[in-house]
């Protein structure tokens, strides 16, 4: 070892350097390697982070200012919860950015007359009431879906033909009970409450004209099975009270189809309610039943005699004329 570390020569002391191993050399390349790689991703993380806040940030200021640039000094504070201004995705609201829209929904049963009121509604210049949307299974197949589906819906971004686009005052559809709305009551509740949708409940006073009416489009003067018509007339008076009680904090009226027939300041009520300047509503829906219930069934007097002396013997003479 002494040999190859020197030697003396007659007039120089001549010293080598050890040999460094190869191996060695290459740990220390591949060691500074990685530190340097991350270092690297270290800094482009810290500036993709930065990147996001601050485009979310621009994002909420623009939210922001959306709302805080129009004139909203005539509103009452009560209101304000229940004014939007929607940002659609889809088309640019221009002129009409600064006019408020109040969401709104018709809670409601099949043959209680919403196809009729929705038209109603929906002859007003600017309101938008944009059908059954939760027909469609998939829009309720879960909580998110419903809750998806209804953003769309108030951010303007759903179009059907009663869509008025950029200058609606108010939007919104109507919703039977049996599509998923039962099953989705609590998240539907919380999220009328925060997003400040006005709810407008439509029920039938007589369910037992609900009933037969549902019946005939199936069968011409049906035959209605006695047996448990007054457990059924029971079950739908008891699901419209459940209906009605977990919505109760929710800002709503409540409608009875018959008493809108009967009286039309129902409907100013109505405009009132959603914060609409009052116009003469008008529909060219046709009533597809009518007359006394007895011309409709096949057994009318096994009707008469099951429900005589219960809390339903009123449905037996109540009628009404459109």
């Amino acid at each position: 070892m002494a040999e190859d570390l020197c030697f003396i020569t007659k007039d120089t002391l001549i010293i080598k350097a050890p040999k460094k191993s190869p191996l060695l050399l290459r740990m220390l390349l591949l060691a500074f390697a990685m530190v340097c790689g991350v270092y690297m991703c270290t800094i482009c993380l810290k500036q993709t982070t930065s990147g996001h806040q601050t485009k979310n940030k621009f994002q909420n200021i623009e939210l922001i200012d959306e709302s805080q640039r129009c004139d909203l000094s005539g509103i009452d504070q009560s209101e304000i919860h229940y004014l939007h201004f929607p940002n659609p995705k889809t088309f640019s609201r221009e002129e009409c950015s600064c006019n408020p829209v109040r969401y709104f929904a018709i809670l409601s049963m099949q043959r209680s007359g919403s196809g009729w009121f929705e038209t109603l509604l929906n002859s007003h210049i600017n309101v938008s009431s944009n059908g059954e949307i939760f027909s469609v299974r998939e829009r309720r197949i879960n909580a998110s879906a419903v809750v998806k589906t209804m953003d769309k819906i108030y951010n303007l971004d759903w179009f059907t033909s009663a869509s008025k686009n950029e200058c609606s005052a108010a939007v919104g559809f109507k919703w039977m009970l049996n599509q998923g709305l039962i099953e989705n009551q609590k998240v539907v509740v919380d999220y009328f409450n925060k997003k400040g949708v006005s709810t407008i409940f439509l029920f039938r006073r007589n369910q037992l004209r609900r009933m037969i009416s549902a019946r005939i489009l199936a069968k011409y003067k049906p035959k209605i099975d006695t047996s448990g018509l007054i457990r059924e007339l029971q079950k739908l008076e008891e699901t419209i009270r459940k209906t009605l009680d977990y919505f109760k904090s929710t800002r709503h009226i409540v409608l009875y189809y018959e008493d809108v027939v009967k009286n039309r300041t129902k409907l100013a009520d109505v405009q009132d309610f959603l914060w609409l300047p009052r116009r003469d509503l008008h529909s060219r829906q046709v009533k597809i039943h009518r007359g006394h219930l007895s011309d409709h069934v096949e057994n009318w007097k096994d009707i008469e005699q099951t429900l005589k002396g219960t809390s339903f013997e009123s449905f037996i003479g109540a009628d009404y004329r459109k």
